[in-house]
């Protein structure tokens, strides 16, 4: 099932205006806990303490400020903060089209999907041409006072409008100086016989998630009442380099 329409719009494109409604690509379902008072299971209520009196402070006393050096700030009135804001709007506007290919995942943050809204054979003209072009749109939208730099794609039939990060966000990989380890040609041949023998097509249906599974199966224990069992973490050790093409072939072995 799709998620909630949050938004409508328009695709806008030289005089092209196709109407969409946006929805929720991704669901997260977590556990959630509350903070309590242990004594008396009551929920604990955060408040902002002044760091220098040690005492809460109300709201209307409270301010925002930006640090120009070690307290010294600047203060920012609400009313000031809201004309920096960007007005809303109903276009998302193209800027400009690209190969898919050459945006790379790293500046991919969170999917939508569009549903045609009225005008569904504009909405398949573009799906198609975006299709068999191997393209995608960079658009730049407004919603609920706030602006957006995105990628228009498709997945399958339906159009995709994925938020971008912008680029003085992302730290580039060279910042890493990688140094490059020699690597002897039996190695490498041995990884990719095992990277072969592990391949089979993507099925995330197939994965779950550990970690909330184990503690959704911790609270049905204590609320059914039983004793909870404290287990030792276990601490693995790497791969030392000298031992990494044992360490292969005997990954090989497992999966023979």
């Amino acid at each position: 099932m799709a998620g909630r329409t949050i938004w409508k719009g328009y695709i806008q494109f030289s005089n092209i205006d196709v109407p969409v409604k946006l929805h929720t690509a991704v669901q997260q379902d977590r556990i959630q806990f509350h903070l309590l008072h242990k004594r008396d299971r009551v929920k604990l209520h955060q408040q902002m303490v002044c760091a220098y009196e040690k005492v809460p402070v109300p709201p209307e006393e409270q301010a925002k400020g930006f640090e120009l050096e070690e307290r010294k700030y600047i203060l920012v009135d609400p009313a000031e903060l809201e004309q920096t804001g960007p007005e809303d709007g109903r276009m998302i506007e193209v800027r400009e089209f690209v190969k898919t290919e050459q945006i790379d995942p790293i500046f991919l943050e969170r999917m939508h999907y569009l549903e045609p809204d009225t005008a569904l054979r504009e909405y398949d003209a573009l799906a198609g041409a975006l299709k068999e072009m191997n393209m995608a749109g960079i658009c730049t939208w407004t919603m609920r006072r706030r602006s957006y730099l995105g990628a228009l794609q498709i997945n399958g039939k339906v159009l995709c409008l994925s938020t971008l990060r912008y680029a003085d966000e992302v730290v580039p990989a060279k910042a890493l100086d990688l140094q490059k380890a020699p690597l002897s040609e039996k190695e490498l041949k041995i990884a990719k016989d095992l990277i072969n023998q592990l391949s089979a097509p993507f099925q995330p249906q197939k994965f779950e998630n550990e970690h909330q599974k184990k503690l959704q199966d911790l609270i049905d224990k204590k609320a059914r009442g039983e004793k909870i069992a404290l287990l030792r973490p276990r601490h693995l050790k790497p791969t030392a380099p000298d031992k990494l093409l044992e360490a292969l072939k005997a990954s090989m072995k497992k999966v023979a």
